[in-house]
């Protein structure tokens, strides 16, 4: 899970303008949203991990190999939850004239299933 965990972060850190392209470390001044972004991602991990239900017999090679399955999913959901800080449960936003309306945070989630095997 950790090396999944680091490569959202890193991909999604890049595109935010968040890291440093060669290190791969926060930009001065950027490391309160880069632990706000694993903080997201990490939790996106978990709650697809709980909604899969794996059996008690998975190992963690065989999540880890699953859950690299859904790295698209958990890459948007965790970008979806970190534009939201700030306005979580919101819906729609108004404000002099711009008009914002998102998604529900479901639809994030759409093609993630319990586990059959």
């Amino acid at each position: 899970m950790d090396a999944l965990q680091n490569e959202i972060l890193v991909d999604l850190g890049n595109e935010l303008g968040l890291l440093d392209l060669n290190t791969k470390e926060a930009l001065k001044g950027k490391e309160q949203d880069v632990a706000c972004l694993s903080s997201k991602i990490k939790n996106v991990i978990r709650e697809v991990q709980m909604k899969r239900n794996y059996p008690e017999y998975f190992t963690d090679v065989q999540i880890a190999k699953d859950l690299e399955k859904h790295y698209s999913i958990i890459r948007e959901t965790a970008s979806f939850d970190y534009h939201q800080i700030g306005a979580e449960g919101q819906t729609s936003h108004n404000e002099n004239g711009t008009n914002r309306t998102w998604k529900s945070r479901n639809d994030c989630l759409i093609g993630v299933f319990a586990y059959c095997g």
